[in-house]
């Protein structure tokens, strides 16, 4: 499977759909975020494994690099920050070109909208190919700041209304792709 963002569309659309069939009472009692995204990240790595996607890993509140690193993106202000993404699926530094494959970030819809931008702007960091263009395509080094994801997620959940905002994001920014999910 060739790792683009029309690939892991393949991969993201079953798994989410198990995802809102089986976890729906888990959804509708309101569990905690942190438990809905260990649910999700079983059912990417069922189809990762379907897709051949081995040496690929679905991790919850993932915040380690190479050597057990803190992993650290820029802010606009070029202010290093360190991270903590809701959900990856990443190599584990294993494929230095081809480390990062989806970041993923999950909210409910009661969440502030500074919080809700602020996961935006996460997402559009995550996503960007380079920081200042200092980005190694050799495939052996890592950059210092986490970048280079090939797709980004933000998954707003509504429990009420049952049913799910997913935005893409790419290459920094936001997509126009928008999907509404009910369930």
């Amino acid at each position: 499977m060739k790792l683009n963002s029309k690939n892991l569309t393949k991969l993201i659309k079953p798994a989410l759909s198990d995802f809102f069939n089986k976890e729906i009472t888990n959804i509708l009692d309101d569990v905690a975020e942190r438990n809905l995204c260990s649910r999700l990240a079983i059912y990417f790595q069922k189809y990762m494994d379907e897709f051949n996607l081995t040496d690929y890993y679905a991790d919850t509140e993932y915040n380690r690099k190479q050597e057990g690193q803190v992993k650290t993106i820029l802010s606009e202000e070029m202010e290093v920050i360190p991270i903590t993404c809701d959900l990856i699926i990443h190599s584990r530094g294993k494929f230095p070109s081809k480390d990062n494959l989806i970041a993923l970030e999950m909210a409910k819809n009661n969440k502030t909208e500074e919080d809700l931008n602020n996961d935006r702007k996460r997402l559009m960091a995550l996503t960007k190919a380079s920081f200042d263009g200092v980005w190694s395509a050799d495939g052996i080094a890592h950059p210092e700041h986490v970048c280079g994801y090939v797709k980004g997620l933000y998954l707003i959940i509504d429990q009420k209304n049952r049913q799910a905002k997913l935005e893409h994001y790419a290459n920094g920014a936001t997509s126009k792709d928008t999907d509404i999910i009910s369930f």
